[in-house]
Formats: structure tokens, sequence, C-alpha cells
């Protein structure tokens, strides 16, 4: 269904049409907040809270931006806020969600549970999840946010802009500071290692 079908049906308040619209969007709700939150759970505890946001604020929703934007746009607010509340409880457990070749990103233990990978590779691989996650939550607010839209989402410039609510040149700028904090901040988890 096209997204002006759908924001027509909701707008009509047609039945099944909150339905599309969460078979649609699911995915990729869940997806962004995996890139912020560091478990499965959470994820789907967030995607939920993202949906009744949604279905709330449906008469908000003034078609200036796409629907898919807005949609993003409330997972990226709602995954922050969920962070500020949790920020007293940052060390809990971490997963890194990777990509095996065979569809969509999965926890890392899943992908090493399906290859019998060694234990002292298993804890490599722990690790680097620790450490990245580590190094992203030090990044300053907008930095993460674009960050996460580029490589967890594999938004483009022009998407994360509209998401934010910025220039492309002010993503360009985000992005790369986040790469060379993140650089550097990894490169420090890893000489403390050694």
């Amino acid at each position: 269904m096209k997204e002006e079908e759908l924001i027509r049906n909701l707008a009509a308040n047609n039945s099944g049409a909150f339905k599309n619209l969460v078979d649609t969007y699911q995915g990729l709700v869940l997806s962004t907040a995996r890139g912020f939150v560091k478990n499965e759970e959470d994820a789907r505890d967030l995607s939920q809270e993202v949906f009744i946001k949604i279905f709330r604020s449906l008469d908000q929703f003034r078609g200036e931006s796409g629907l898919s934007t807005w949609i993003y746009r409330i997972t990226v607010n709602l995954s922050m806020n969920y962070l500020r509340d949790q920020k007293k409880h940052r060390n809990t457990q971490s997963l890194d969600y990777q990509s095996d070749g065979n569809g969509p990103k999965k926890p890392v233990r899943e992908i090493i549970q399906g290859k019998q990978v060694a234990p002292d590779k298993e804890l490599e691989n722990k690790d680097r999840a620790k450490f990245l996650h580590i190094a992203l939550d030090s990044l300053p607010e907008n930095q993460r946010k674009a960050f996460v839209l580029s490589k967890y989402d594999d938004l483009s410039y022009k998407e994360i802009a509209e998401v934010l609510e910025i220039s492309i040149s002010s993503v360009e700028s985000l992005l790369f500071r986040a790469r060379k904090n993140l650089q550097k901040k990894l490169w420090e988890c890893y000489k403390k290692m050694c």
C-alpha cells in the first residue's frame, strides 16, 4: 500500500488502516529502536510505545514530511527519551546487531551460535560489541542520532536531514565528527585492553 493511500485510510478511520500502518512500518521502527537500545526486549517494548504514540498523534500528522519520516522522528525521539530515563542503568548487558549476510541484522550471539564460534572468539566479539556501545553512548546526542540512522537504518543523508530537521551539510558534519569520535574512543578502549 502506498504511503498516500495509507494516510487517506488513516484519516478516514478506515478499519484495518492502523494495522496496515503497523505491518508496513514495524520493521523500520524495531530496527531504529535497536540502534539506540542494547537488547531485543527493550527494542520491542520501545516499538510498542512508538505505535501507541503514533496512534494517539495521528491527528497531529500534517503531511509536511513523509509518513515514514514522521515515524522515524517519533522513534528517534522516544528512543532518546528512553536512554535518558535509563541513564542510571547504563551497565546492562550489551548486544551488537550485525548482518550475517542472510537477511536482517541479528544479535551477535545468534550469528555466533549459528557458526559455532570458538569461546575465545565469542568473548572477543562480546568485547567489541561492548566497546562499540560504550563509544556510541559517549557521542553527543545529535551525532549519535545521525550515526544510528546512517549505519543501523541505512538512511541517506537527505532522509537523515528530514528526520532530524537539519540541513544535509549538518548531517555530513555530524557523521564526520561521529566517526572521528568513535574512532578515538574505540582506540582508547583497545589500548586499555592491550
